[in-house]
């Protein structure tokens, strides 16, 4: 099973001893941004998630779709 952003997310961040509003001033979005974000919020700005993911040397980007039947 894919690793979640929201699983990206936090695991990230709990590796680094950040909390939620350290993660939050580091990558200047807002505290709420960030709950979200972990929470698996389905819609998101762009910009944002990019400011988050670039802490940690990353960015969000189009990946192949695969269909929840197919197996590999």
């Amino acid at each position: 099973m894919p690793e979640t952003l929201a699983t990206f997310v936090k695991q990230r961040r709990r590796l680094l001893r950040l909390s939620q509003p350290d993660l939050a001033a580091k990558a200047g979005v807002g505290l709420r941004f960030v709950r979200e974000l972990e929470q698996g919020k389905q819609t998101l700005r762009l910009d944002k998630v990019n400011a988050v993911l670039q802490l940690f040397g990353h960015e969000a980007g189009p990946v192949p779709m695969t269909r929840l039947t197919e197996q590999p």
